[in-house]
C-alpha cells in the first residue's frame, strides 16, 4: 500500500479507515457524484437528491473535513463542488471494478449449459 512497498503504519491504516468510513454513507456518496457533475448549490442539492437541507448541510460538512468538496459563495449563495481529482479517481475505479466483476459474472452465467 506504501508507495515504497512496505506495509502502512498503524495508524496510516486507522486513516484509511476512517477515510473509507467516510465513503460508506450512500448520501454522501450521492452527493459526491451529483457535485461530479459539476458545482451546485444547496438547492439544487435538494432538487437532486430529495434530501432535507439539514441533512446535505451535515454531509457536505464532513465532505470538507476530508478535503473532498469545498465551499465558494456567490453573493448569498454557497456553491460547492469536488475539492479533489481523488473523487473523480475513486468514481472510475469503484465503477471499472463492478463493470469487470458483473462482466465475469455474465460470463459464467452464459457457460452454464
Amino acid at each position: 500500500m506504501a508507495s515504497d512497498g512496505s506495509k502502512p503504519s498503524p495508524e496510516l491504516l486507522e486513516e484509511f479507515s476512517q477515510f473509507f468510513r467516510l465513503l460508506s454513507e450512500p448520501a454522501r456518496l450521492q452527493l459526491l457524484c451529483e457535485l461530479k457533475q459539476g458545482p451546485q448549490d444547496v438547492a439544487a442539492l435538494i432538487g437532486a437528491t430529495g434530501f432535507s437541507q439539514s441533512h446535505i448541510s451535515r454531509q457536505l460538512s464532513q465532505l470538507q473535513r476530508a478535503g473532498l468538496v469545498c465551499c465558494e459563495r456567490d453573493g448569498v449563495r454557497a456553491i460547492w463542488r469536488t475539492d479533489d481529482d481523488v473523487v473523480e479517481d475513486l468514481c472510475n475505479l469503484v465503477q471499472n471494478h463492478f463493470m469487470q466483476r458483473l462482466e465475469q459474472q455474465l460470463k459464467q452465467l452464459q457457460a452454464v449449459p
